[in-house]
């Protein structure tokens, strides 16, 4: 009744499939701002508990049930859907994962098929993709609706970053964009011309923390980007209020991203946490 309401009155209806972070609530409220009425599938262990009361229809579903997702999207009436929010990429290595995760019949499929030897983003994503896309949900463009979130060139707040810290941009840049197009890792901390860490399945936070230990010279930077042929369609990489507290208690004074590439957690907050923590934040052309 609720959906033939919606579709009857003009309203879009959009999926959102959450994983963890603030950018499921961005997108929602995003949507919901461009006029359209959001279903949201949390994914149980990392979605936010907040969506519920963001989104107009809500449930959970486990991360390898596909079959739930996709009856949860046709009950509400969805055709087009985004995925965003980070999930434990960890979990994918956990030897125990299929009785952990207890993935339904359609997820047991798509792992036997698709993801048993390659479970690199890219591939993963494509399965899920063309998972949902044979139930008639489509996945969308994840920054359709945070647009304004996304990094623009140049300097972004009040704090420039120094002669040091611009040199070590321009000497590591190619090699991040390197490292991002054979899908290791979308980040690396850079001083004085040294690589001191490059990102793999830790995480960004882990390995800034892992900076802070190996590099006792503050005023490293952080650099952050997407490869040059990321879907759209996939989580975008962030930088949020937790990752600038980070970069500052473990040492480092400049973060640089790559401009329409990677997306600031609340823009404004953002820019406020760096400013009082005197970080610079850059984004550079791809």
């Amino acid at each position: 009744m609720m959906d033939n309401l919606r579709r009857m009155s003009g309203q879009r209806v959009i999926g959102l499939i959450a994983g963890n972070g603030t950018l499921p609530l961005l997108t929602a409220r995003g949507a919901q701002a461009n006029g359209c009425s959001v279903c949201c599938v949390g994914l149980r262990g990392h979605a936010d508990p907040a969506l519920q009361a963001v989104c107009d229809q809500y449930a959970t579903a486990g991360m390898a049930r596909i079959g739930r997702w996709i009856r949860l999207l046709q009950r509400w009436g969805v055709e087009d859907a985004i995925m965003v929010g980070g999930v434990h990429k960890a979990a994918m290595h956990d030897p125990l994962r299929l009785l952990r995760h207890l993935p339904d019949i359609r997820g047991l499929r798509l792992w036997y098929r698709r993801l048993r030897h390659d479970r690199r983003d890219a591939t993963v994503l494509a399965a899920v993709a063309d998972e949902l896309a044979s139930a008639g949900v489509q996945l969308m463009d994840s920054t359709s609706y945070i647009e304004e979130h996304l990094a623009t060139a140049g300097v972004i707040g009040a704090v420039a970053p120094n002669e040091a810290q611009e040199s070590d941009i321009g000497f590591a840049w190619s090699l991040l964009q390197r490292t991002c197009d054979l899908h290791i890792g979308q980040s690396m901390t850079v001083r004085e011309g040294d690589v001191v860490a490059v990102e793999a399945v830790e995480g960004t936070a882990a390995m800034i923390a892992r900076t802070g230990e190996l590099c006792r010279g503050r005023g490293w930077t952080l650099l952050k980007t997407a490869a040059t042929d990321h879907d759209m369609r996939a989580d975008v990489p962030s930088v949020g209020v937790d990752t600038v507290t980070q970069v500052a208690q473990h040492g480092g004074g400049c973060i640089a991203i790559g401009s329409g590439r990677v997306i600031l957690l609340d823009r404004s907050a953002v820019i406020a946490e760096a400013d009082a923590r005197g970080i610079a934040i850059v984004g550079v052309d791809a």
